[in-house]
């Protein structure tokens, strides 16, 4: 990923936090077929010695190949997709003076790089499911519990899963907030999102810009 020094972003905290915030990552592999990619959601799991960066863990339908091709040397990259919005030219100050100034897209994302395990085990497979489903639930009024389920059709469930597993060896991030830009602009930009008409993305990424406001460089 290309990333000039002004985008980038190294603090293993910050990098951590997207992923948690925005868990549905894009696993890219090798395949037979050339890149495949898979959509999973993950949890992000501290370092160990082996992984510096953290663990990534999901699970996967058992009638996914995915799973199939874990174990060998070859490192999956899984793709964490934070706050975006375009970028009008109108909001800059250069606008106004000469016009010359064109749109861009501002975002955050992470890339985060590592082998590939498979973990066919019902105790950890059950972990990782009930964890998932609180840090989903924890938002709902009246949250779903994998216990209030029946014993017997969670076992059977769990027998159609397989988990996975990621040491993260490598761990990038870009933060493309418009630190290139004057502290004016970036000001401008962060207020102009924060009233966009259609809130999410947009509105996270004005408060993401916000809280990054730096000199231009």
């Amino acid at each position: 990923m290309y990333t000039p020094a002004s985008f980038r972003e190294e603090r293993l905290d910050v990098l951590h936090g997207l992923i948690d915030a925005h868990p549905l990552g894009a696993l890219v592999r090798q395949s037979v077929d050339g890149l495949c990619a898979d959509h999973l959601p993950f949890e992000i799991a501290a370092p160990t010695p082996d992984a510096p960066f953290g663990i990534l863990r999901a699970h996967v339908a058992r009638a996914n190949p995915l799973w199939r091709t874990a174990g060998g040397n070859d490192e999956c990259m899984v793709i964490f997709q934070g706050p975006h919005a375009y970028i009008t030219p109108a909001w800059y100050a250069e606008k106004q003076r000469s016009g010359k100034e064109v749109p861009t897209f501002n975002y955050a994302v992470v890339h985060a790089h590592g082998p590939l395990r498979a973990i066919d085990d019902a105790a950890w497979l059950l972990g990782l499911v009930e964890r998932l489903t609180a840090r989903h639930e924890a938002g709902l009024a009246t949250p779903w519990r994998v216990s209030d389920a029946p014993a017997g059709y969670i076992e059977k469930l769990l027998k159609a899963i397989v988990g996975i597993e990621i040491p993260l060896t490598r761990l990038t991030g870009k933060w493309k907030l418009g630190q290139n830009r004057t502290q004016e602009d970036q000001a401008t930009m962060a207020r102009e999102l924060a009233h966009d008409s259609q809130p999410g993305a947009a509105q996270a990424l004005g408060a993401l810009i916000a809280a990054n406001v730096t000199p231009a460089s």
